[in-house]
């Protein structure tokens, strides 16, 4: 996460404006990058003494060290990893000093060649587990765009680390964000957006609790990059920036680098239903995750839609309660019990043992075990 002094907007009325790194900034990213790609092979605490230096390329002071920052964290995980792990490394060249009391280049040579190493791997491996004596490896293919999006992003949470409370509008895929939510353990209420199916989530920001913690800071600020994956959303995140109370907005367009695309499907009895019944009936659509249907105050998040692609009111929800625990299976079966939905098609495991009593009486329940059915939910829509 950015440090506090590298947080880089304007105030504009009540509005605060990070200031994006765009195109223009490309030239001199490319430069960074090239730079970071010289120092290859060699202890990290060179590439950082070259970076503290004026750099030879025109540059925004600022925006340079955001974009340092980011090349720096993606690094981790990415370090080169030492021919030797370092303490079997000092432990047989300390103990063969000690026992020989032969130059330094000697003892390196004689040890090298018990590990069928070279002396200089050898060398380059002793200390290779302190921060700055890692050896900078290659990152993976990034060009300036890139690392221009993942700067933006990065500045956005660290805006949002900084929030009181957030609230996010998002219409297709809300799914995921809700579900990153409820497992990062953030403090969320989620509901419906006047009837219309699209899901509100209101937040608490870190700002709100009795200490700011920087993993609820870090746990909020990861939903950013799902926003991208919505077909639409409006995110409003009002935070105290420097003793004022701004509100952040991000919406669709904004240059914020996306996370890898949610997973699509929650089980492989999930996919393998899908696949079936698109073979086995080309005249349906299968819509994965469709609009949440509203239960009182909250949401529930069916699993398909299956819609004729001819008759528009042919149109099924679908269900597939399968291997979750106890406590999740009742408590979904009883938001669909106060939903009351004429057109819902439950799939049971066998294995959960679902009362007939626990189930919506207006719901068609198709049981399978291992794999749904698709012909018998085919034979349910007619």
């Amino acid at each position: 996460m950015l440090p506090d002094g590298l947080l880089s907007y304007s105030a504009v009325g009540a509005l605060v404006v990070p200031r994006f790194l765009g195109e223009h900034d490309h030239p001199w990213l490319r430069a960074l990058l090239e730079e970071h790609e010289r120092f290859i092979g060699r202890p990290q605490r060179e590439l950082e003494a070259r970076l503290r230096d004026p750099p030879s390329w025109e540059s925004p002071p600022t925006k340079r060290k955001q974009a340092i920052q980011v090349l720096a964290k993606l690094r981790r995980g990415h370090d080169r990893r030492a021919a030797v792990p370092p303490r079997r490394a000092r432990a047989l060249v300390f103990a063969e000093a000690a026992r020989t009391k032969e130059p330094r280049a000697t003892v390196l040579s004689t040890v090298a060649a018990t590990l069928g190493v070279a002396a200089d791997e050898l060398q380059d491996s002793l200390f290779a587990d302190l921060p700055g004596e890692r050896l900078i490896a290659p990152l993976p293919i990034l060009s300036p765009a890139e690392l221009a999006l993942r700067t933006n992003l990065a500045l956005v949470q660290a805006l949002l680390s900084r929030a009181t409370s957030v609230r996010i509008e998002a219409e297709g895929n809300s799914r995921a964000l809700v579900r990153h939510a409820k497992w990062r353990g953030l403090i969320c209420t989620v509901a419906s957006r006047s009837g219309a199916g699209d899901a509100v989530l209101d937040l608490s920001g870190p700002f709100a609790l009795f200490r700011h913690t920087r993993l609820y800071g870090r746990a909020l600020g990861e939903l950013v990059p799902l926003l991208p994956w919505c077909r639409r959303f409006h995110m409003v995140g009002n935070c105290v920036l420097e003793g004022r109370r701004l509100a952040l907005e991000l919406r669709p367009g904004d240059p914020i680098f996306p996370a890898v695309e949610p997973r699509r499907y929650d089980s492989r009895i999930e996919e393998h239903f899908a696949r079936d019944f698109r073979r086995l009936a080309p005249e349906w659509d299968v819509v994965r995750e469709p609009e949440p249907v509203p239960v009182g105050s909250t949401l529930i998040f069916p699993d398909f839609a299956l819609q004729h692609r001819t008759d528009a009111a042919r149109r099924w929800l679908l269900e597939i309660v399968g291997f979750w625990t106890p406590d999740y299976v009742a408590n979904k079966l009883a938001l669909y019990r106060r939903a009351r939905l004429p057109n819902l098609i439950l799939c049971i495991d066998d294995h959960r043992n679902c009362a007939e009593a626990d189930l919506p009486s207006a719901a068609l329940v198709v049981r399978f075990r291992r794999r749904v059915d698709a012909a018998a939910v085919l034979r349910c829509v007619g």
